[in-house]
C-alpha cells in the first residue's frame, strides 16, 4: 500500500540483501515481489494479443511460415511481442514502480553523491511455447547460454532485465538457470558468433563457474539479472505455453554507442547520443 496515495502498490521494493545477491552472482530472485492480482491483468492482455496459444499474433515483418509449420527468421527460444507498456494503464504503473528498485540494484552513485537512475529501454510479451507442437512464429526451443549486453547496442553496463513469469512455473516450463559470477568476466560477444555453440562452448573459464538450479516461481516470484550475466533455460515441455514478460531498463547516463540495433529507431540520431527521449523516460 502506498502510504501517500493509499493505493495498492504493483510491486514491493527489493531489499538491502537482494541488491547484494545481485551484486555477488549477477541476477537475484525476488520473492512474491508482484502483486498476483496485476499479473493476472498482465496474462489476460498477453492473451488478448497473442491469443491463448501465444502463437496467434501477426507474423513479423520478413517472417515467412516455413513447410514445417515453423517461422524462417523467427527467435528459438520465444516468441516475442512488444507490449507497449509506456502506454497501458495495467504495466505503466508496474514499470514505474519497477524503476525504484532497478536503480537500487544499479547501486550507482552520481558526483554529487546522488543515485544514479534507471531508464525504461523495452519491454515485451515472450512466452515459450510447447517443444512437443509446431508453431507459426518458432518461439518453442530452448534458450542457449549468452549474454545479452551487447544486443541493445548501448555504451556502459549497469543495465538489468527484469524476467516475470506471469503463472507458477518450474524446470518443466524451461525456466533460467544463471551462472553465477559470471557478469565478472565482461563482454563475452553476440551469440550468434559463437558458431552455433553456446557462451559456454565458447569460453571453457565458464564451466569453472557455478551454475545455478533451473528457476522455480511460485506466483508473484520474478528473477533479474544484470545484462553482463551469462543465462540460458531448457525447452517447454509443458502441453502449453510459458507466458513471460520482460522489462529491459538501462543507467539514466546511457548513450548509443553508434551499431545497428533492432530495439529502437536511430535514422536521426548520431552516435553516442543520449537514450534520454521520451522513448526511454526515467523511471527511478
Amino acid at each position: 500500500m502506498d502510504a501517500v496515495t493509499g493505493l495498492r502498490s504493483p510491486c514491493r521494493l527489493v531489499t538491502s540483501e537482494e541488491v547484494e545477491h545481485l551484486r555477488e552472482h549477477g541476477w537475484v530472485q525476488l520473492k512474491r515481489f508482484v502483486d498476483p492480482d496485476v499479473l493476472s491483468r498482465m496474462l489476460e492482455l498477453a492473451r488478448t494479443k497473442m491469443g491463448d496459444d501465444a502463437d496467434s499474433n501477426p507474423l513479423k515483418a520478413g517472417m515467412a511460415a516455413a513447410t514445417d509449420g515453423e517461422a524462417k527468421g523467427a527467435l528459438a527460444y520465444f516468441n516475442a511481442e512488444r507490449s507497449g507498456g509506456l502506454a497501458s494503464p495495467v504495466l505503466r504503473p508496474l514499470i514505474d514502480e519497477i524503476g525504484k528498485s532497478a536503480t537500487k540494484l544499479l547501486n550507482r552513485r552520481a558526483n554529487d553523491g546522488s543515485p544514479v537512475g534507471t531508464r525504461y529501454y523495452n519491454d515485451f510479451f515472450v512466452p515459450k511455447l510447447p517443444s512437443t507442437k509446431s508453431s507459426r512464429h518458432g518461439g518453442n526451443g530452448a534458450t542457449a547460454f549468452h549474454q545479452d549486453y551487447i544486443t541493445f547496442a548501448v555504451d556502459r553496463t549497469g543495465g538489468m532485465t527484469f524476467w516475470i513469469p506471469l503463472e507458477p512455473y518450474g524446470p518443466e516450463a524451461g525456466t533460467m538457470s544463471f551462472v553465477n559470477g559470471s557478469h565478472r568476466l565482461g563482454v563475452l560477444g553476440d551469440y550468434t558468433t559463437y558458431g552455433g555453440g553456446d557462451a559456454l562452448g565458447a569460453f571453457p573459464e565458464l564451466r569453472e563457474l557455478e551454475m545455478s538450479e533451473q528457476v522455480t516461481y511460485a506466483l508473484g516470484d520474478i528473477t533479474v539479472h544484470t545484462h553482463l550475466t551469462i543465462h540460458g533455460a531448457g525447452a517447454n515441455m509443458m502441453d502449453r505455453p510459458r507466458w513471460g514478460y520482460l522489462l529491459v531498463v538501462q543507467p539514466e547516463d546511457v548513450c548509443w554507442n553508434g551499431s545497428p540495433c533492432p530495439n529502437f529507431d536511430h535514422t536521426d540520431m548520431a552516435p553516442w547520443a543520449a537514450l534520454n527521449d521520451e522513448r526511454f523516460p526515467l523511471i527511478g
